[in-house]
């Protein structure tokens, strides 16, 4: 049984939590308004997930995250906060969590990045990439979002996760973007229990906002080139591609 830790400063709210993941057959090994007490829990217990709240008695969430990561755990941190700039997001997502979720968020939406989180393995990396992996330590997860962090798409917008998932699968299997429509969206649509159809339309949000936010000249140095120009956006299956081929040739060139 996988097990969750709860650390969140709203009682109606951990609660509800609390018990959508017992539905949902999770152990949840520990619920806290406290940071400390939460990092008391998550020593005793060693939860597959952690459901943060940025606002906590003792340690915030910031905190939390600097003492999760000065100890060197494995569990996956879900942060759920009130705070929307994309400063703020960025820094929580730099400090290890996965993702970051706005509130109001209600508790299905929390459920899905919990479950993302625990069969994130089921897509696996391409060979060259894994390799990449072992030797500079940096996970095909964290490669990802740290280009969409410097592109501007925010993580609390639900394309984020389905965007992230499709190039993951592009990295893994290149030829995958010739049949987005009849195999990508699905496969992603399986995963997050939702439609093909909203799986596409997530994904286009995604990359619109990181258009309007005037950004070019931060996408087109993620490739090199100065592949767009002005108000130029380009479909979802060229932006999937173009990412996964960056990722294919940075992979390839570090194992050189």
């Amino acid at each position: 049984m996988k097990k969750i830790v709860i650390m969140e400063g709203n009682e109606t709210f951990a609660k509800s939590l609390a018990e959508y993941f017992a539905e949902k057959g999770m152990e949840v090994s520990g619920m806290t308004d406290d940071g400390n007490t939460g990092l008391e829990y998550v020593r005793q217990f060693n939860p597959d997930v952690i459901v943060l709240g940025m606002v906590l008695k003792g340690l915030d969430g910031l905190a939390v995250l600097d003492k999760l990561k000065e100890a060197g755990g494995k569990s996956s941190v879900i942060a759920v906060g009130n705070f929307s700039d994309d400063a703020f997001v960025s820094r929580v997502l730099e400090k290890g969590a996965c993702y970051y979720l706005m509130k109001p968020v209600s508790r299905e939406v929390i459920g899905e990045r919990v479950c993302d989180v625990l069969d994130r393995e089921s897509v696996q990396p391409a060979p060259n990439f894994a390799v990449r992996e072992r030797r500079g330590g940096v996970s095909l997860d964290e490669k990802i979002s740290n280009i969409f962090i410097s592109i501007g798409i925010p993580a609390s917008i639900k394309g984020y996760a389905y965007l992230r998932e499709g190039v993951k699968m592009a990295v893994a299997d290149p030829l995958i973007i010739n049949n987005i429509t009849k195999e990508l969206y699905p496969r992603i649509a399986e995963k997050f229990a939702t439609t093909p159809s909203k799986v596409e339309r997530a994904i286009r949000h995604s990359i619109e906002v990181a258009f309007n936010k005037g950004r070019i000249d931060a996408i087109n140095s993620i490739f090199g080139v100065r592949v767009y120009i002005g108000s130029e956006k380009p479909t979802n299956s060229e932006f999937i591609a173009l990412l996964a081929d960056k990722l294919l040739l940075d992979a390839a060139a570090g194992n050189r």
